[in-house]
């Protein structure tokens, strides 16, 4: 029996003790290099679109991918290591969330003035496109969406990209019903504030944790010799 997969599983606790589950069995590591592969594989596909049309909303996802391929390679790289590398990872994700966020409103406010309608069925095709993707990886992390901020932050994402993609679906529709930009530069913004939910939702668990690990420490016998 491979005792590295089976001794300590996610949301379990470990010897007797709720320990957060930090992603540290090859299981894991399998799964998070394959959904890097798949974001990667949506960047390239959304970004084409999105150059193409000047969509907010594609622009939105085909950021998300890339931004999500970055950060879930330095929780790959993290794995393992100690808990205030891990929770700083994790920081540097809700960072790079809200300059995500900042980005694709800023884009949206733009095209808001100067663009004209993209082509809605474009839109709606490739946000099914990322739909799909983002599904085939939140199957393989749905057993792992639980566990430190560091392991958390990479469900959160994935589950929120599936409604992201949803929501360009959407707005590809709307689109092309109304041969308006509106609703193109709506799900923009709306997936603009979502990034900044989710950068909140990371940055706080990212800082109990950094509490919690700095008081055991500073409890640990000899701690203040």
């Amino acid at each position: 029996m491979d005792t590295s997969e089976t001794a300590c599983r996610p949301a379990a606790g470990c010897c007797g003790h709720d320990v957060k589950f930090d992603g540290s069995t090859p299981a894991y590591r399998r799964v998070l290099v394959a959904v890097i592969v798949i974001n990667l594989v949506g960047f390239v596909a959304v970004l084409a679109g999105s150059l193409a049309q000047g969509s907010a909303a594609l622009a939105a996802n085909a950021l998300d991918f890339l931004a999500d391929s970055v950060t879930y390679a330095v929780s790959l790289w993290v794995i393992g290591r100690s808990v205030r590398l891990r929770a700083g990872a994790a920081l540097a994700k809700s960072a790079s969330l809200v300059v995500l966020g900042l980005s694709v409103l800023g884009f949206a406010v733009w095209r808001a003035m100067t663009g004209a309608a993209p082509e809605g069925f474009v839109i709606t095709g490739l946000g099914l496109f990322g739909f799909a993707a983002n599904l085939v990886a939140a199957t393989l992390l749905l057993r792992f969406r639980d566990g430190d901020a560091n392991v958390r932050s990479v469900w959160l994402c994935t589950r929120n990209d599936l409604a992201h993609s949803l929501g360009v679906a959407a707005a590809g529709g709307l689109v092309w019903l109304t041969g308006s930009r509106w609703p193109d530069l709506a799900a923009g913004a709306l997936l603009a504030f979502i990034f900044l939910q989710s950068a909140w939702s990371i940055t706080r668990q990212a800082l109990v944790e950094t509490r919690v690990n700095a008081r055991s420490s500073a409890a640990m016998p000899g701690a203040g010799a």
